[in-house]
């Protein structure tokens, strides 16, 4: 039988927090978590500040080594193949880094070239992406500290799709873009998993960017994933007519915002 794309089994990870000067206590990000994702899938994770998606995100993209549990990515496990994870995932975060001072096509190409591609395929594929994508071709030498941060969020996505990933990580893709600039994303992602068959992870606060674009959707809320299925069975399982009432039901927690959001934020070293 056929390995799932993405294999979690039993996840935990927990940080140390810091209160005043003397006081700590540990906080579990993320605690039991399973699920699974088929090649060429993609998979909605939804949960409010806090719940563990950026946690769970980091360690798929070898950032952060979980405490216990399995974890395999396209027949690889981590942590013990991470080199090899590195080389088939494209990570998108909504506080992507940049060399600034470089401009777009500088940041792409040096990517594509870390990957092994050639020059010139890597910028043929960079245009193609960015004009996909609604990003002018004028703006490819402009230095990445003059553009907006949403440009600076499409380029990113760019990034991640110039080396060609067969998996790809979106923590928050869309955020701090405007309603065109998603639904330009929205459409080159469907567009991507039906022509290449990409397998993709997505965290969101959006409720219709995940009903549009996933095909199965996880519900965590305080580290633990409460709910999961499609869009409609997850509203079937809450007796609820939206998914945004699913959401609050299943999970006891508010409706998501787009505010500042890092689980990590008051961490003050890894257990």
């Amino acid at each position: 039988m056929e390995c799932p794309a993405i294999y979690v089994r039993n996840l935990r990870k927990s940080f140390r927090k810091r209160h005043g000067l003397l006081r700590t206590s540990q906080l579990a990000a993320l605690d039991d978590v399973s699920f699974e994702v088929e090649t060429g899938e993609t998979y909605g994770l939804l949960g409010p500040n806090g719940s563990g998606k950026s946690s769970l995100i980091r360690i798929l993209s070898t950032l952060l080594i979980a405490d216990s549990g399995e974890v395999c990515l396209m027949g690889h496990s981590l942590p013990e193949d991470q080199a090899q994870v590195r080389r088939i995932i494209g990570r998108v975060s909504v506080d992507a880094a940049f060399y600034k001072k470089l401009s777009t096509r500088e940041n792409l190409l040096y990517t594509a070239l870390l990957y092994g591609q050639k020059p010139a395929d890597a910028e043929k594929r960079a245009l193609e992406i960015l004009g996909r994508l609604g990003l002018e071709t004028t703006k490819f030498s402009t230095p990445l500290e003059e553009m907006s941060r949403g440009m600076q969020q499409k380029i990113s996505i760019a990034r991640a799709l110039v080396i060609d990933p067969p998996l790809l990580l979106l923590d928050e893709p869309t955020t701090g873009l405007d309603p065109r600039s998603r639904r330009d994303v929205q459409s080159f992602l469907e567009e991507l998993r039906s022509r290449e068959g990409t397998t993709i992870l997505l965290t969101t606060h959006d409720m219709t960017e995940a009903e549009r674009l996933c095909a199965r959707i996880g519900f965590l809320a305080r580290g633990k994933l409460v709910a999961e299925g499609t869009a409609d069975e997850l509203k079937r399982q809450a007796g609820t007519a939206t998914l945004d009432d699913a959401f609050i039901k299943l999970t006891g927690e508010g409706l998501l915002t787009d505010e500042v959001r890092p689980e990590e934020a008051e961490v003050l070293e890894e257990v």
